[in-house]
């Protein structure tokens, strides 16, 4: 389906909600909201976050419901749908298109088979009218018409790079309006993923969230699974630990190409990114003068990668080696083994984690990478 232009998308609102402009629901004297606070080298899954009581409250109850029924699929039930993309505001710049990552979560109306169910989704910019109808009429069993009737699209009205849930989190009005609509102790809030700026909106909400705990969210990252895989025996790639100068990263990628003297190719990775952005690709043939059993030193070779990062090439069109650099000490960056090939194949599969720790494997694929694609895994 050809994705309308921004300019063509008109407001949706519900007719029982009117939605307030961003102008006159912002509050001017905001602060800027960070992702996440600042990180060490040590990676403690539990030093970035601390502990909310109201949050843990919130998600004991919604625990205790679940316990009696799975209230997503029998009960009388608000979902409040917040597909923010919660990552580095920078990285974000550089994926052409990147607020229609928001759409991703549409898939969630289909809870809407559920007649006792509605759906609050809020989005920067208002969903093409089209877009909302094709997922309506993949509800089995029920009509769109009244689909639609259960259904509350909302939007921010802002189309820049900011995350969504920094946005919302600006506009206390629009939250105040969402919580006055819900129906007590009977709502719920999901997302694309949870940051501790979830885990506040959720709280100003008052309702639980069906989301992985913001604490555990450095294990979604890319030092974060490689523990992971490290500690569970799972066969990965060698590569580094995170680091966050320049010169620590150059020395941790001529000790990976020292401990393998073979490889063609480094892949440099940035923390945090999503769609292979915040990945770039360190040639090694034009740095065979210097490889490993070459008379040349490890100082030297690190000296000498470090000023040919320059010459990375990046998966994003628009990202540079200054603007890269910028986000290591932020964010943290690693160099990882690239696997040659022609064509790849990465099995995938999701999982979804119930409130009584009940997990449900929904699907399995293997997505296969070829030539032109090789950095978008």
């Amino acid at each position: 389906m050809q994705r309308p232009h921004i300019a063509q998308q008109r407001d949706l609102q519900h007719p029982s909600i009117t939605t307030p402009q961003a102008s006159s629901s912002k509050v001017s004297s905001s602060k800027k909201l960070p992702l996440s606070s600042d990180r060490s080298s040590s990676f403690n899954p539990f030093t970035f976050f601390k502990p909310h009581k109201s949050f843990n409250d919130l998600q004991r109850q919604f625990r205790d419901r679940w316990a009696v029924a799975n209230v997503l699929d029998r009960e009388n039930q608000d979902i409040v749908i917040v597909p923010s993309i919660s990552l580095d505001p920078n990285s974000l710049k550089s994926i052409q298109g990147v607020i229609h990552y928001e759409e991703r979560l549409l898939v969630s109306l289909l809870q809407l088979q559920n007649p006792n169910t509605r759906i609050f989704y809020i989005t920067s910019q208002p969903i093409h009218p089209s877009i909302i109808d094709y997922y309506l009429h993949l509800i089995p069993g029920v009509s769109p018409k009244d689909a639609r009737r259960r259904l509350i699209l909302l939007s921010v009205y802002d189309s820049s790079s900011q995350p969504l849930i920094e946005k919302m989190l600006e506009r206390p009005r629009l939250i105040q309006l969402i919580k006055q609509k819900l129906r007590p102790n009977r709502a719920v809030m999901t997302c694309f993923n949870a940051t501790t700026l979830e885990q506040q909106l959720a709280v100003e909400l008052g309702i639980p969230l069906f989301a992985t705990d913001p604490a555990l969210q450095c294990w979604g990252t890319k030092s974060g699974s490689r523990q992971i895989f490290a500690d569970c025996d799972v066969p990965h790639p060698d590569g580094s630990v995170l680091t966050y100068t320049v010169e620590d990263l150059a020395e941790a990628t001529a000790s990976l190409w020292e401990r393998q003297p073979h490889l063609q190719r480094i892949v440099i990775k940035l923390d945090e990114g999503v769609s292979g952005q915040g990945n770039a690709i360190l040639n090694l043939q034009p740095l065979q003068w210097m490889a490993p059993g070459t008379t040349t030193t490890h100082g030297e070779r690190v000296q000498a990668i470090a000023t040919y990062f320059h010459h990375l090439r990046f998966q994003s069109e628009t990202e540079t080696w200054e603007q890269f650099r910028q986000r290591i000490p932020e964010i943290g960056a690693l160099a990882e083994a690239f696997i040659e090939g022609d064509e790849k194949r990465s099995p995938s599969v999701q999982l979804r984690i119930m409130p009584d720790g009940h997990v449900d494997v929904l699907s399995t694929h293997d997505q296969i990478l070829r030539k032109s694609k090789l950095l978008n895994s």
